[in-house]
């Protein structure tokens, strides 16, 4: 098979895919979503049943650094009018929505909104959605709301954290159970909400949107690639330190891997 071919083979079936994406698709979602915020809007306003909700900004798959420990990446960091910022998250599989995920989630968010010096009081009220494909918590209902209360007495603590789970298998004639309906559509025209159907019908229809999802699919399998080979240096890496025979800077020369990688390394394996 000549290089033509093999690339016109994988375009075919990059379109195939194409075809079969839906909003429950993280990576489709993310592009759908990404820079023009009317669309997470509308998806917020009905989960959230504020109307007047007015969504200022919006960013995709954002990254959220811990120095120290476990760093995560945000599908999406939405903020609205009043300062509020919400995560939302879309997850396929149950294992994915853990409660123990969402509950990270919502302290890496507090961990970065707050500037040095500033009062805790300045932490701005937050939100983290998952929308799941599966109902996770099994109550056979649209949505479940989980906030901190005061056990003894029944009130709310409310210190403006709050985590939602959206049951996108939910179907009925409310805006929750259309909405639900359309995040599970492959195809624009059996949506109900027509912003989404426009956005969607972009990418999937028309000549530019398709070339940009082209173009993101591409650049997944590029990083699934890079994601292979640097866990291949790291074995190499690892089986040199167990060796002991190799100075740091040795084998970050023959890995490929930076002296400060190999360095973590050598204190995970508690050398």
């Amino acid at each position: 098979m000549t290089t033509t071919d093999r690339l016109d083979r994988q375009h075919q079936e990059d379109l195939q895919r194409l075809r079969g994406f839906r909003l429950l698709d993280d990576d489709f979602l993310t592009k759908c979503f990404e820079g023009d915020p009317r669309y997470i809007q509308l998806v917020l306003r009905i989960v959230l049943n504020r109307s007047d909700l007015i969504v200022v900004d919006v960013r995709t798959q954002v990254f959220v650094e811990n120095l120290l420990n476990r760093s995560v990446r945000l599908d999406v960091l939405a903020t609205d009018g009043a300062g509020r910022k919400i995560n939302v998250e879309i997850q396929r599989s149950d294992k994915g929505a853990g409660r123990k995920r969402a509950r990270y989630n919502s302290s890496m968010m507090d961990a970065n909104f707050l500037r040095k010096g500033e009062d805790f009081d300045a932490l701005p009220e937050t939100y983290v959605v998952f929308i799941t494909e599966h109902d996770v918590i099994g109550k056979d209902l649209p949505l479940y709301h989980i906030d901190r209360y005061i056990f003894d007495t029944g009130e709310s603590f409310g210190d403006g954290s709050h985590i939602l789970y959206v049951n996108g298998a939910y179907r009925d004639d409310t805006p929750i159970g259309r909405l639900m309906h359309d995040f599970s559509c492959t195809a624009p025209e059996d949506m109900y909400y027509d912003e989404l159907a426009e956005r969607v019908r972009f990418f999937k229809k028309s000549k530019e949107g398709i070339a940009i999802m082209c173009k993101v699919m591409e650049d997944m399998r590029n990083e699934s690639l890079k994601e292979g080979m640097k866990e291949g240096m790291k074995k190499a890496a690892l089986r040199m330190l167990q060796a002991g025979k190799y100075a740091l800077e040795e084998i970050a020369d023959i890995s490929g891997l930076s002296v400060d990688d190999v360095k973590k390394l050598q204190a995970g394996q508690g050398a």
